[in-house]
């Protein structure tokens, strides 16, 4: 039997649609399939422009979805959609996430605790010894890191990452199996066999200018932070912050000297609100990342139940201290403060001073079936 998965990355070749439209269709006629199959009149009537749908049916035309899909397959790539249990639980929270992802490599529970590394790819050696000993850290740590493959800052990011022995996610602005930069394919071959290469780009994509400022946001949006190391006014590694800010992430930036190019980028992201990072373990205490192996764990063999589930319908990204949340639930505080150590232990809640609790994340489906 066919993939249905071949069905997603038709539409991905389809000019004009996007996760918006995508979504919509799949509204409209239930599924991909029946989607790619409808009617001129029926993707018009389903809020399709006359172009868009001129485009869809040219494509439809053209392209033989089995044979994509075996060569594919033939190259090693998986392909994940928004309806895979795998597609990364962080992306699928930001605005608009990308329907299709195309991987070489995997993702694992693991990369939930990731952290984005970039910056400038005219990199000094003050950035390259910052890089390596953030890279490093996090990667001792437990956390993930991730980063664009390219030169500079996001290539020093992969490799002491890869050499500390942890994982890296390197996500592209083209397709997985066109490595750019070209000299960075040796690297590259580590990555997919130590995490994973990513793009939301088809397979045969070249590296053209105008996709790099948009895969920014996939960087910053499989992450929990982004750090800067850095940056001149122009870089694209300022774009990431800017998408990792409307994202709800944490940005940090290395301060530096304020007459090197390479600097001025990250000095006025902190005179703009951004952590200054003086040492990796900033990042760690700011995320609660040093726990994130005993988070992991715990995670892993502390399963949510009721109570869990009853604490998240009232706890946000807005502090609620202990004694209101025992006044929203009902529970008894020995409970309500028993159960909030385990959750903040798995990295679902962080407690931010004097008895008072966030979510780590919005209370989703996935926790409130433990009520059930």
């Amino acid at each position: 039997m066919s993939d249905p998965r071949r069905f997603w990355v038709g539409f991905n070749l389809v000019k004009g649609i996007g996760a918006v439209r995508f979504h919509s269709l799949l509204e409209t006629f239930g599924d991909a399939a029946s989607a790619w199959q409808a009617s001129p009149e029926a993707l018009i009537a389903a809020g399709l422009s006359q172009k868009i749908t001129a485009n869809l049916l040219k494509t439809r035309a053209q392209i033989d979805l089995d044979q994509i899909w075996k060569n594919t397959q033939a190259k090693g790539i998986h392909v994940l959609t928004w309806e895979d249990e795998t597609y990364p639980r962080y992306l699928r929270e930001i605005d608009q996430p990308p329907p299709v992802l195309y991987l070489l490599g995997d993702f694992v529970p693991d990369d939930d605790w990731a952290v984005a590394i970039v910056g400038t790819r005219r990199v000094t050696a003050y950035g390259r010894q910052v890089a390596e000993e953030v890279a490093a850290t996090l990667a001792r740590s437990g956390v993930t890191v991730v980063s664009g493959l390219a030169r500079g800052i996001d290539a020093v990011a992969h490799q002491a990452a890869l050499n500390a022995g942890g994982r890296t996610l390197a996500v592209l602005g083209c397709g997985v199996d066109c490595i750019y930069p070209p000299e960075h394919r040796k690297l590259a071959e580590r990555i997919a066999a130590q995490g994973a290469l990513v793009s939301d780009y088809a397979p045969g994509t070249p590296p053209e200018a105008s996709n790099f400022p948009p895969r920014n946001r996939i960087i910053s949006g499989l992450a929990r932070a982004v750090v800067v190391v850095e940056a001149g006014l122009d870089s694209g590694a300022l774009i990431t912050a800017s998408f990792a800010a409307e994202q709800g992430r944490e940005v940090f930036a290395v301060p530096g000297n304020i007459n090197a190019p390479q600097s001025q980028g990250t000095n006025r992201l902190i005179r703009d609100g951004a952590h200054p990072l003086l040492s990796p373990q900033d990042i760690l205490e700011q995320l609660n990342l040093n726990m994130a192996t005993e988070q992991r764990t715990a995670r892993t063999v502390l399963p949510a139940d009721a109570g869990e589930a009853q604490l998240l319908q009232v706890l946000n990204r807005q502090p609620l201290h202990v004694d209101e949340i025992r006044s929203q639930t009902g529970m008894p505080i020995e409970k309500v403060t028993a159960t909030l150590a385990l959750m903040e232990l798995k990295g679902m809640v962080r407690q931010v001073g004097g008895m008072n609790y966030v979510a780590v994340r919005e209370p989703t489906e996935e926790y409130n079936a433990g009520e059930e």
